[in-house]
């Protein structure tokens, strides 16, 4: 996929989000995302925070907290959740900003931000997230890449990624596999995605 396609991506993944979420129930709403300590409702609004947040308020929002990026972020979507309280409708108005975050190849950062946190609300509400095969690649290469680690994490490169649902396959050493959307969830942190992988290699992540 080329960088337009990826932004075209982008504001679909935003629209699809936006539409299921416009159905969430209030019990649904403050149900416990798999980000720690985070509602489906704060996620929501995480993902608006670079959408609708200026760079100068975001750079005052860490000096508050004093460089403490976690709890900034905390503050900012606090401050987003206040000023829209529609969230579905805001995250699809701005389906189609491009924002990028600098040094993070380009569309690549974005679009792995909306498919891996619209898991973070999916899977513990029990909805199948049905993620177009191009698009999971293009975020399965994203979080292997080393340009990518400070975004979530350093990923452990001494090992082969097996997706077992499409044909997608990185590193190298004994083999860790799972369904994509599982290797999505582990390469980001989460453990419910580490849950569901096996394979030689589990011991090297451990």
């Amino acid at each position: 996929m080329n960088d337009d396609e990826i932004f075209a991506a982008i504001a679909d993944e935003r629209r699809r989000l936006a539409d299921l979420a416009a159905t969430f129930t209030d019990e649904q709403w403050a149900t416990a995302s798999l980000c720690d300590g985070w509602t489906c409702r704060d996620v929501m609004a995480h993902l608006l925070v670079p959408l609708v947040v200026s760079i100068p308020a975001a750079g005052l929002a860490m000096l508050r907290a004093r460089g403490n990026f976690h709890r900034a972020n905390l503050a900012m979507a606090a401050k987003v959740k206040a000023t829209y309280p529609d969230l579905p409708r805001a995250l699809r108005d701005k389906a189609d900003t491009r924002f990028t975050p600098p040094g993070r190849q380009g569309p690549r950062a974005p679009l792995t931000d909306i498919i891996v946190h619209g898991l973070d609300i999916r899977r513990p509400l029990g909805i199948a997230a049905t993620t177009p095969p191009d698009r999971t690649r293009v975020v399965l290469d994203f979080l292997v890449n080393p340009v990518s680690n400070n975004m979530f994490g350093k990923v452990p490169s001494a090992v082969r990624w097996v997706a077992t649902d499409l044909d997608w396959a990185a590193g190298a050493g004994p083999v860790v596999e799972g369904s994509s959307e599982s290797l999505l969830l582990a390469l980001t942190g989460r453990p419910e995605g580490m849950a569901e992988l096996a394979g030689e290699g589990l011991q090297e992540l451990t």
